[in-house]
């Protein structure tokens, strides 16, 4: 992003990035308090405009996967372990309620779990020395997003198991380690994730039109 912050810091109009991902969880009613699971040093959570229903967890590790495990056993004795949780990213301020509504009625009927994901429209290339090594067939691959939707000890279990291993790219990851299937949700295509300086202009015209600006 080249920024003097992280990203999710960055201002997306009036509010930070993350700010705008923590509104898009509060949307639905069924999501009783959200966790923002942040660096141990970081010193710019505390000046978040955040609801009542959240908190700030300064539990933060060096990976995703690790920082959803860390958050996790900070809420030991909040969360019942046959409680839902969703992991969202802070950097995906787009998440439409219908999107999150979909996920919480599809993953939450299933004991394994579920997650946003996207049909991978695009013809795949692998790459080898800068060169296409292969054309990827794309029936049945999908893209993951977020949220993704676990019972607090399936997703605890998952990542007490191994966090340091390179294949844990997403909850769905660690989950799926255990032998289980996440059912897969179909998310919206606006659900980005703000990676580059452009996507945050991308980020904004989403806002806009779903009148969220």
């Amino acid at each position: 992003m080249r920024a003097d912050r992280p990203k999710q810091y960055l201002s997306l109009g009036s509010l930070t990035l993350l700010e705008r991902s923590v509104q898009c969880l509060l949307a639905d009613a069924r999501v009783a308090r959200v966790f923002v699971v942040v660096a141990r040093d970081d010193t710019l959570a505390p000046s978040l405009a955040l609801p009542g229903r959240c908190e700030i967890l300064f539990a933060g590790g060096a990976t995703r996967a690790q920082t959803v495990r860390n958050g996790l056993r900070a809420v030991q004795g909040i969360a019942a372990g046959d409680d839902w949780v969703l992991v969202h990213d802070a950097a995906r301020p787009c998440l439409e309620p219908a999107e999150l509504a979909a996920l919480i009625d599809g993953g939450g009927g299933d004991e394994h779990g579920g997650l946003l994901a996207l049909p991978v429209s695009d013809t795949v290339k692998r790459e080898r020395a800068g060169r296409v090594a292969q054309t990827v067939e794309r029936d049945g691959l999908w893209r993951a997003l977020t949220p993704q939707f676990f019972r607090v000890d399936v997703l605890a279990r998952a990542l007490e198991q191994d966090t340091e291993a390179a294949t844990i790219t997403d909850e769905s990851a660690a989950v799926e380690r255990l032998g289980l299937h996440p059912r897969l949700i179909a998310g919206a295509p606006g659900n980005i994730k703000v990676t580059t300086a452009p996507d945050l202009l991308l980020a904004e015209a989403i806002l806009r039109q779903q009148g969220r600006w």
